[in-house]
């Protein structure tokens, strides 16, 4: 299997929205609004892609400062591939576009959080999310 990775490869809507339903993942993102799928590429300051000759195989798209946090918000490898080193190399691969110091942060689909313990990650229990149609209470 021959899998070429790009650093900041410009990916469309489309690739992208067919990689998260290859994957899985899509079942979970808003892969039935381009716009917004396509405000997730348009503002992603690290995105590393897997290529098998023209077909994107697999995606790790991350919003980071570089120095201090990056948030890993999609690993997303077409089923078909998962577990032949695909998203390994897509998460070393985003850690060495990082600072020194730089936490790789990411938040595990419920099927693939025993995968990440194997890779290296710790558990943090210490994650909160407030959805979009909540609001800051007082």
């Amino acid at each position: 299997m021959n899998i070429t990775y790009k650093v900041n490869h410009t990916i469309s809507a489309k690739q992208f929205i067919d990689i998260l339903n290859r994957s899985g993942l899509g079942t979970r993102r808003p892969v039935d609004d381009p716009t917004c799928i396509q405000g997730m590429l348009d503002n992603c300051p690290l995105l590393i892609t897997a290529w098998q000759g023209d077909t994107l195989a697999g995606v790790a798209r991350s919003v980071t400062d570089f120095h201090y946090a990056c948030y890993l918000s999609d690993l997303a490898v077409d089923k078909a591939l998962q577990g032949s080193g695909i998203g390994k190399q897509l998460q070393s691969l985003t850690q060495q576009q990082l600072g020194k110091k730089c936490k790789l942060i990411l938040i595990a689909a419920p099927d693939a959080n025993d995968y990440y313990p194997h890779v290296g990650f710790t558990n943090n229990p210490r994650c909160w999310v407030l959805e979009p149609e909540q609001s800051i209470s007082d």
